[in-house]
C-alpha cells in the first residue's frame, strides 16, 4: 500500500477541494466524496463515519455512514461494541486520534469475539478520530480500516488524519445547511431552521429557530429538539402547531431538516377552508371551487367570507400574502 507524503501546498489543494464538494454535492454524495478525498492523502480500504453517545453497554450510535462496508456490519457491531475499548477511548475526550493495530489494541482473552467481528469485516488496523461534546455528550467521529494486517498505521498518518478530521466533520456540517438551503422555498422566508438526528440530537440551528423554540418551549435548552417536537415527527406528523410557534421537518438521509415559524392566524383555518383559501389564490373562481370540491356554490361562498374573517383581510392579494407566509 503506498503511502504519500502530503506538503502544505497539496493540503491546501485537498481542503479547498473539500470545501468545494461540500457546497457542490447533495447531501447524499459529500460523504462517500470526502473519504475518497482523504484516501488520496491516507491510505485505507474502509470507513464507518457518524455521530453517537457513550453507554455503559458501549456507544450508542445516533447517525451513521458507511464507507466499503456491508449494511449487515452494524448488527454484528451491536453484539460486541461492549468490548470496544477504542470506541470507549476515542469517546471521552475532547478531540483525539488513535491508531492502532486491531490484534495490539483488542489482545485481552475477553475481547476474543470483537476480534472475530473485525476480522469478518476486514478491520485489521484502525484510525479513529474523534469530538466529543460535553455539553451534549455527543460524539463525531470517523474510523478508517485498513485490511492488510501488515499495513500499519504511523504517526505521521495519526497526525496527518488529526489535522484533516476537524475539516472534514467541519464540511459535513456545511454540507448539510447547504442541504437545508436548497429545501428552502425561493422568497419565502422560513424565519429558523435547525437539522437534527432521529434522536433529537441538535447538529445545527440559528438564532431564529432557537428563539422561536424558546418562545413555544421556556424550559428548552437548545442540545435537542423537545421530546413532544421528537414525537410529532416521528409519529409521521409533518407539522407541530404549538401555540405561538409552528414547526415542520423534512426527513432525509437519517436526519430531520426543520423549519420554524411563528404560528398565523391561516394555522387556524380548518383542512376545509385551507383546500378552499388555496384555490382562490391559484385564481379559481368559487363557482370552479365549488366544482372541483363538489360543494355547492353556496357553502363556497359563505367558507370563502368565514377564511376572509379569520385572517382579517378584504382581498385576494391579502390571501396570496397570508399562505405564503405558512409555507
Amino acid at each position: 500500500m503506498k503511502r504519500p507524503s502530503l506538503g502544505q501546498a497539496d493540503l491546501s489543494t485537498l481542503l479547498l477541494r473539500l470545501y468545494r464538494l461540500s457546497h457542490e454535492l447533495p447531501i447524499t454524495e459529500f460523504q462517500d466524496a470526502a473519504l475518497n478525498l482523504v484516501r488520496e492523502a491516507l491510505p485505507f480500504d474502509s470507513s464507518m463515519w457518524g455521530t453517537a453517545t457513550n453507554t455503559p453497554q458501549g456507544i450508542d450510535i445516533h447517525t451513521i455512514h458507511l464507507h466499503n462496508q456491508p449494511e449487515d456490519m452494524l448488527a454484528a457491531y451491536e453484539e460486541v461494541k461492549h468490548l470496544d475499548t477504542a470506541a470507549q477511548t476515542a469517546g471521552r475526550q475532547p478531540r483525539s486520534t488513535l491508531a492502532f493495530n486491531a490484534r495490539d489494541w483488542f489482545d485481552d482473552p475477553g475481547q476474543a469475539r470483537l476480534r472475530e467481528y473485525g476480522k469478518r469485516f476486514d478491520q485489521a488496523n484502525f484510525f479513529i478520530s474523534s469530538d466529543f461534546n460535553p455539553s451534549t455528550q455527543l460524539v463525531h467521529w470517523v474510523t478508517l480500516f485498513r485490511a492488510n494486517e501488515n499495513a500499519r498505521c504511523t504517526d505521521r498518518e495519526r497526525e496527518l488524519l488529526s489535522l484533516l478530521a476537524p475539516h472534514v466533520m467541519q464540511a459535513l456540517t456545511l454540507n448539510r445547511v447547504a442541504h437545508l438551503d436548497r429545501l428552502e422555498m425561493p422568497g419565502i422566508d422560513s424565519r429558523g431552521s435547525a437539522i437534527c438526528d432521529l434522536r433529537g440530537a441538535i447538529y445545527h440551528a440559528d438564532a431564529a429557530f432557537e428563539a422561536l423554540l424558546k418562545a413555544e418551549w421556556a424550559t428548552w435548552n437548545g442540545n435537542r429538539l423537545p421530546d413532544s417536537l421528537l414525537e410529532t415527527f416521528l409519529g409521521g406528523h409533518p407539522q407541530h402547531r404549538g401555540a405561538v410557534t409552528v414547526v415542520s421537518h423534512r426527513q432525509e438521509h437519517g436526519l430531520l431538516f426543520l423549519r420554524a415559524r411563528q404560528r398565523s392566524r391561516v394555522d387556524d383555518l380548518t383542512p376545509r377552508e385551507r383546500a378552499v383559501a388555496e384555490l382562490v389564490a391559484r385564481g379559481s373562481t368559487y363557482k370552479e371551487v365549488a366544482q372541483i370540491l363538489q360543494r355547492s356554490p353556496a357553502t363556497v361562498r359563505n367558507q370563502i367570507r368565514s377564511i376572509y374573517d379569520k385572517l382579517q383581510i378584504t382581498h385576494i392579494a391579502g390571501l396570496i400574502d397570508a399562505l405564503r407566509s405558512t409555507s
